[in-house]
């Protein structure tokens, strides 16, 4: 017998948001759900949230949704003009999926 310790209330369909605590490690963020495909500037505004919340020395995964084409067609600009400097990211690889992924580097 399992136990599943999650609250009653929880929906299935809408994850935990992830940036309702600061990443102390590396850690992905989940920018390819529905609502995300319909939405180019909600992708780069979680984007951006989800780097503000991953502290210095680590990285965070954006893995956005395939919709909106290749991340630096829209998303690369705007993560150095918000943050310059202070981080560098590498693209990963498109899933499976048609999502992409790109590693941010926060310095």
């Amino acid at each position: 017998m399992t136990t599943d310790s999650r609250p009653a209330d929880h929906d299935h369909e809408t994850p935990d948001s992830a940036t309702d605590r600061v990443h102390d490690t590396s850690w992905s963020a989940n920018l390819e759900l529905p609502r995300h495909a319909a939405d180019r500037d909600l992708v780069v505004s979680e984007a951006v949230a989800a780097v503000e919340h991953t502290t210095a020395g680590h990285h965070v995964n954006l893995v956005t949704h395939g919709d909106h084409g290749h991340p630096e067609a829209y998303l690369y600009d705007a993560l150095a003009e918000r943050f310059g400097a202070d981080l560098s990211y590498d693209y990963v690889e498109q899933c499976g999926c048609g999502g992409h992924v790109t590693r941010v580097f926060v310095e």
